[in-house]
């Protein structure tokens, strides 16, 4: 499983805030409840599971449209974190459009979605 470091995390952190994105979106409590009644290990699940339906393909379907911004934890992260479509991920992450990810890429995206979590839990 690929971690992402905490130099590549904050270089990352950067990038978000400097578009405006780390502000932008927060859990709200019925969020925040949900990560804490399943545990993160589910919460791995379900993000691995949407990055790999929904980005990971080389021209997932609708995307762009493919990530809604409420209705999950997951949902929210993938916003904040620059991963909720194809266009975000390369320009966030560097992995270009047209091809499929790598399972390092999506384990990677799957690190950062539960690291902003984490850091967003009261």
């Amino acid at each position: 499983m690929a971690n992402i470091s905490d130099k590549d995390w904050n270089t990352l952190k950067q990038k978000l805030s400097d578009d405006g994105r780390l502000e932008k979106f927060m859990l709200g409590e019925p969020e925040q409840e949900y990560v804490t009644s399943r545990g993160i290990d589910i919460l791995r699940l379900h993000a691995t599971d949407f990055v790999n339906k929904r980005l990971a393909p080389a021209n997932p379907k609708n995307d762009g449209r493919q990530t809604p911004t409420k209705g999950h934890p997951v949902f929210i992260a993938q916003h904040a974190c620059g991963c909720n479509d194809r266009t975000a991920v390369e320009e966030f992450f560097g992995y270009e459009k047209g091809r499929e990810l790598t399972s390092d890429e999506v384990d990677i995206i799957v690190d950062v979605i539960l690291r902003w979590i984490n850091e967003h839990l009261d």
